[in-house]
């Protein structure tokens, strides 16, 4: 892999500066990043991902210059659905059913898209917008289960963190077929939303640092 650019440089190159012929090679690139990444996560090497797309891995690196780039624009949909479904979780005027309503959105997100959720919880030194929009749902989470607390219908000693937790755990019934992920993370989610309302009271342990940017490793470079 080439030497890492500055952070400016090795932003992907906005699609309506690119000739036609471009556009068709970066659409064709994105398609097929996309659904490797679904499929195996976001390890998948950029050689895989370039002979998928049917391009050569010098012209990849010209259109997106970091493994970075590549992932951050690849999931730059998923990534506005996470924040519209955020947004409107907070604009609920019943706070419990906007946390409920996130919990089964994002889950359901994870369970069908492996490489969501790994490049969200990544920190990849060039994904400015992953950042920055992770550090914004950590807070609207946060605001979220206060509001939900404060109506009587979350648990007291439910954390910010247990959000996190509970994405771990999703991950971990994500492994068999689309259908198979789906209909395991349904089930786990009705479990786990069951068990946060307020009127259960048995005290837990405390609850683990699991801020969003401390679980993934950043994967290597390739």
């Amino acid at each position: 892999m080439p030497a890492q650019p500055s952070q400016k440089a090795s932003a992907a190159a906005p699609a309506a500066a690119l000739r036609a012929d471009a556009r068709h090679n970066r659409d064709r690139i994105l398609d097929a990043a996309r659904e490797a990444y679904a499929a195996h996560g976001i390890d998948v090497p950029v050689t895989t991902i370039a002979r998928r797309a049917g391009v050569g891995v010098a012209t990849l690196y010209r259109r997106f210059p970091t493994r970075a780039a590549l992932i951050t624009e690849a999931f730059a949909e998923q990534l506005a659905l996470c924040v519209a479904a955020l947004d409107d979780a907070l604009d609920d005027p019943d706070p419990w059913r906007g946390f409920c309503t996130l919990v089964e959105k994002v889950c359901a997100m994870q369970a069908t898209d492996r490489g969501f959720t790994a490049a969200f919880l990544s920190r990849f030194p060039d994904a400015v917008d992953f950042d920055g929009e992770r550090a914004r749902a950590e807070a609207g989470i946060a605001r979220l289960v206060r509001r939900a607390q404060d109506a009587g219908r979350l648990r007291a000693d439910f954390a910010p963190s247990d959000v996190t937790l509970l994405l771990l755990a999703n991950c971990g019934v994500t492994e068999g077929s689309p259908e198979v992920s789906a209909a395991a993370s349904r089930r786990l989610v009705g479990y786990l939303l069951q068990s946060f309302r307020a009127d259960r009271t048995t005290p837990l342990p405390p609850p683990a640092p699991l801020e969003l940017h401390r679980i993934h490793p950043s994967p290597p470079a390739r």
